[in-house]
């Protein structure tokens, strides 16, 4: 069977391997183009095309799949399935009708659950006990086609959000190369899935939604911290530079009368620092333009004072 594999990031890598692996006959990849990079703007190519590189494929970069030339690429090569994983692009119905068994995509959560874009780091962020990888038939809704297969991931206390994409890529390349005999042979079940989501929607993260409120509870800010590792990560200001925060614990005594983002007092611990509710106690964190360290070591090179208070922006 001929597939033709679309992905871009480090998430998508995991499955085009294990389809190569598993001698799975990959005519054609395709992925985001080249992006400039660093201060000589120098193009980097994507996860996706460096492993496809590596194993000879031939990789295609189209601005936009739904312009006529490269669709008449793909109705050339005649895939029998399309794989999808992270692609970052609209696939038009013109291109999901065209192969014989159609698109299949990999989305990182168990489906209804956290439709969108980023359903990886909102599940840390909210609190889930589980996340997981489900393999759907895609359809012009966003990811709402019928499933076709799933596998679940516990999700551990200290999970942040670029371990727990590390296990759903894995699980995903794994799933994959266990569903593809089914979709083929016709075995595969294909489950439709209820119009309404259990969750909302898994928006694209942005930096500004790094940005720690701490009027909030320490419980919700931990999880953000841990959600937003390795990026864009949580942050506040300090003295009118920005404070990355890299991890953090909960304490669950009260501030008493402190005010929300009031530091009570900093220890071998990290800076203990008030929240709506309980106590927050940044461990590691990075002052702007210095290196990422542990809120011991960066505290004896920089001292802040009892009292002191968290602000929401550089001013």
């Amino acid at each position: 069977m001929k597939i033709v594999y679309m992905g871009t990031p480090d998430f998508a890598v995991a499955p085009l391997h294990a389809m190569v692996e598993a001698d799975y006959e990959v005519v054609g990849v395709v992925t985001q183009p080249d992006k400039p990079k660093g201060r000589g703007k120098t193009l980097l190519p994507t996860p996706v095309k460096e492993e496809a590189l590596k194993h000879g494929i031939p990789v295609y970069q189209p601005v936009r799949v739904r312009e006529p030339e490269f669709q008449a690429v793909l109705k050339e090569i005649n895939p029998d399935i399309i794989v999808v994983a992270a692609f970052g692009q609209i696939i038009p119905k013109s291109i999901l009708e065209m192969p014989k068994y159609g698109c299949i995509n990999i989305h990182a959560s168990l489906l209804p659950k956290y439709r969108g874009a980023a359903p990886i780091q909102q599940a840390v962020i909210d609190g889930e006990k589980e996340s997981g990888v489900t393999i759907m038939k895609m359809g012009e809704g966003l990811d709402t086609g019928d499933m076709i297969a799933k596998v679940a991931v516990p999700i551990t206390d200290e999970e942040t959000g670029g371990s727990l994409f590390d296990k759903l890529a894995q699980a995903g390349a794994n799933l994959l190369v266990e569903t593809l005999p089914h979709i083929f042979d016709g075995t595969a079940v294909y489950e439709k899935q209820p119009k309404e989501s259990p969750t909302p929607y898994a928006a694209m993260i942005t930096k500004q939604m790094g940005k720690l409120d701490f009027s909030r509870s320490a419980c919700e800010l931990e999880r953000l911290v841990r959600g937003m590792n390795p990026w864009p990560s949580a942050y506040t200001f300090l003295h009118g530079k920005t404070l990355k925060v890299w991890s953090s614990f909960v304490e669950e005594k009260k501030a008493e009368s402190a005010m929300p983002g009031t530091v009570l007092f900093t220890d071998k611990k990290g800076i203990h620092v008030a929240c709506g509710e309980g106590v927050l106690v940044l461990t590691e964190v990075q002052l702007e333009g210095k290196k990422r360290m542990k809120a011991d070591a960066f505290l004896r090179g920089y001292e802040i004072e009892t009292g002191t208070r968290f602000t929401d922006s550089k001013e």
